[in-house]
């Protein structure tokens, strides 16, 4: 799934990325705001996963992800 597309949806993603991840607290959600680089480097500091591991396991996140979008 593209980054862009989650970081838009970011309030959607939220509640997902707790789900999976439920170390990190709301404060982080908030300030992370859907940056990958900053996601990343916070599950590196909460599970110790290394950067490429890190990245890896978010990735993996986010390719189960759907997003629905707005019928017009």
């Amino acid at each position: 799934m593209n980054w862009d597309i989650i970081k838009g949806n970011w309030n959607q993603f939220k509640g997902k990325v707790k789900e999976e991840w439920g170390e990190l607290t709301d404060d982080d959600l908030q300030q992370l705001d859907g940056n990958k680089d900053q996601i990343v480097g916070k599950l590196q500091e909460r599970y110790g996963y290394a950067k490429d591991e890190a990245e890896r396991r978010l990735d993996e996140f986010a390719g189960r992800q759907r997003v629905e979008t707005p019928q017009f």
